[in-house]
């Protein structure tokens, strides 16, 4: 009997035909790259997309057909060894582009995946980092304002999100562009259930914070995104926090969504609007 398995493993070809191209972050290859790196896969599982081996990082746009000028990296989570794009990236992207929000879906390089010489701050906060920066650089193009350039990540891509917040720009190699002149620090960060970094300094001048987990999740999570909470108000920096009941990690955005965590897409929306990053300047 031959067994069925419930994945696929393809390469990035493998993707649905409406989703947008992917815009890479360093057209000449991104630094620490290896030159001639194998292409990045694409696993499926449950009708989901699940990319790894990623040495190209990019962004895929979902802009919106009204814009309000505001707009959202969204840094997929996955451990480092790989990122659940779906979920925690395309359908928020489309959710928010519906709503006059640009989305821009961030494709990193993995520091965990097995044999991967990339590091969390040397390569993916890179990317990260590079990704606001890109995105303010077409600003104009995209009928986006460069000073309402927000960052949002699941898990592991709250970790990178977190950390934009919080660190000085990763200095490459290729820091002498026009593009690496423009600010990496994000306008507002958006964390549901992230890793949070250890030895975070924040201050009154942190982006605005929208945190979002689930009260069965890990107990670092589960309670550390509360403790931060707090350290955020204590520093002086704005930040509102939901944590939902009878719920765990993992549930990004998905139709089947059920309760009130089905809701957070909605009360982020709304925090964006009363935070003013919906208002067009006059």
């Amino acid at each position: 009997m031959k067994l069925q398995f419930a994945f696929l493993i393809c390469t990035a070809a493998c993707v649905a035909a409406d989703t947008p191209t992917a815009i890479p972050l360093w057209p000449g290859g991104a630094p620490g790259s290896a030159p001639g790196s194998s292409q990045e896969q694409v696993r499926l599982s449950n009708g989901e997309r699940i990319v790894s081996n990623v040495h190209s990082p990019s962004i895929i746009p979902f802009l919106p057909e009204k814009a309000s000028g505001a707009a959202v990296v969204i840094a997929p989570g996955g451990g480092h060894r790989e990122m659940w794009t779906d979920h925690e990236g395309h359908n928020i992207a489309q959710y928010l582009a519906s709503r006059g929000v640009a989305g821009f879906v961030l494709k990193y390089r993995l520091a965990r995946e097995k044999d991967s010489k990339y590091t969390i701050e040397g390569h993916a906060l890179a990317d990260t980092q590079r990704a606001i920066r890109v995105v303010r650089s077409r600003a104009a193009e995209w009928n986006i304002d460069p000073e309402r350039v927000g960052v949002m990540g699941f898990s592991a891509g709250g970790e990178l999100a977190a950390l934009a917040a919080v660190r000085d720009a990763v200095m490459t190699e290729s820091f002498s562009g026009a593009v690496d002149q423009l600010s990496s620090k994000p306008s507002f960060q958006v964390l549901v259930y992230p890793a949070i970094p250890k030895d975070m300094k924040l201050s009154k001048e942190t982006p605005p914070a929208f945190l979002v987990c689930g009260e069965n999740d890990r107990q670092n999570i589960s309670q550390g995104l509360p403790e931060l909470y707090l350290a955020l108000k204590r520093a002086g920096a704005s930040a509102e926090l939901h944590v939902y009941s009878g719920t765990g990690h993992g549930f990004g955005m998905r139709e089947t969504m059920k309760g009130a965590v089905a809701g957070w897409p909605a009360r982020f929306y709304e925090w964006l609007d009363a935070r003013g990053f919906l208002k067009k300047k006059n």
